[in-house]
């Protein structure tokens, strides 16, 4: 079988760095090390890097949609669509990201979901539930009338539903049931995620959440008399926070201040983006409301921000500018910490017998190509 080496690259695995390297690969990485140890053997299919880098495949872990396609929108096809689009930013895997809606139409979205990851061509890896046993004080761009507390028992059938696909779940923890639903969602393998929440920091302290979505957006923030969510998860080690990267959703001083709190192995980047990314300024839409997107804002009729039309590539070297970060540390919180936090075992690095799912990078950290399995992506222009 024929396998393909790329050579003359600054390699970023996730555990560190290898500078002018290479990769031997086929569906799966076989080796890597610098150019001084090549030896290329006899069946492999050399490529030429010239100095480029290479880092892990990016994990969006909160993506509701893009590029005129929506999880809502319950459709197989356009999601196995949507996954070639995210292969140009970079994305190698994501979680599709429902919203508060109908339980019927909630049902229906994550069938959906399950249909395209059976079809064996998506780079689909899980699905984040966010909504709709959230708060009302701080439903943001969800639809209030849609909002419940914890139904376990409807759960379950979505659970079942989405083929256990369900790997992430954002609820307000102050919510009535919210303690047995946490049970119930760590008894089954997926990660308890505080958001949408109005809870002071008394009502999180006896809360097993451990992750926080959006950080800083639709929750309780900081008060000097009164910590809220925002001040839980920079105060608790276990709490691994995502954010949106965009410096609209959080001012990047704030993206700064919070990585200096948290570290690189706490902050997860997200991009949170719905239909809106990859099209023109103009009308949109989310959940059935009306989104109008106007110089990068993504915003609902009554002002509110409804989502983000940023790209895994643009928050990846944003994160750097707004916090000083190294590539290594932009790595650890845009591929090594999505596959760790969801047991994504293949995932996330760029190791011996890891998937060869990586992105290569010109010297401005623009996407030049995507490999997937070790499929080259022909890039749309």
């Amino acid at each position: 079988m024929t396998q393909k080496v790329l050579m003359n690259v600054d390699i970023y695995t996730g555990k560190g760095k290898v500078l002018n390297g290479y990769i031997r690969f086929s569906k799966h990485i076989i080796d890597i090390g610098s150019m001084d140890e090549l030896q290329l053997q006899a069946n492999d299919e050399a490529i030429d890097g010239n100095g480029k880098k290479v880092i892990p495949g990016m994990i969006d872990i909160h993506i509701h949609g893009g590029y005129d396609i929506d999880t809502m929108d319950a459709n197989a096809d356009t999601l196995v669509e949507l996954s070639e689009k995210l292969l140009n930013e970079g994305v190698t895997s994501f979680f599709p990201t429902t919203m508060t809606q109908s339980y019927d139409a909630i049902e229906r979205a994550l069938q959906s979901v399950k249909a395209a990851k059976e079809t064996g061509k998506t780079i689909i890896e899980g699905i984040h539930l966010e909504g709709p046993f959230i708060s009302k004080l701080r439903a943001g761009a969800q639809p209030l009338q849609y909002i419940q507390a914890p139904d376990i028992q409807q759960f379950m059938k979505w659970y079942e539903a989405s083929g256990e696909l369900i790997k992430l779940v954002t609820y307000a923890p102050e919510n009535e049931h919210a303690r047995e639903f946490e049970e119930l969602l760590i008894n089954h393998g997926i990660v308890p995620s505080m958001g949408h929440s109005d809870a002071v920091r008394a009502e999180l302290l006896h809360s097993k959440t451990t992750h926080a979505t959006h950080m800083y957006n639709g929750m309780r923030g900081l008060h000097h008399r009164e910590p809220g969510v925002a001040g839980h998860a920079l105060l608790s080690p276990q709490i691994q926070v995502e954010m949106i990267a965009d410096g609209l959703h959080v001012h990047p001083d704030m993206v700064k201040l919070t990585y200096e709190m948290k570290g690189p192995e706490k902050l997860t980047v997200i991009t949170d983006a719905m239909r809106a990314k990859g099209l023109s300024d103009g009308e949109s839409e989310l959940g059935g409301q009306k989104v109008f997107v106007r110089n990068g804002e993504a915003r609902l009729e009554n002002g509110a921000l409804a989502g983000s039309i940023l790209t895994m590539d643009e928050a990846f070297r944003n994160i750097i500018a707004f916090t000083g970060c190294s590539i290594e540390d932009a790595v650890q919180m845009t591929s090594v910490n999505q596959a760790r936090e969801f047991g994504l075992a293949t995932k996330g690095e760029l190791t011996t017998g890891k998937d060869a799912d990586f992105v290569i990078l010109d010297e401005a950290l623009q996407v030049v190509d995507t490999y997937h399995l070790g499929k080259r992506h022909v890039r749309e222009e």
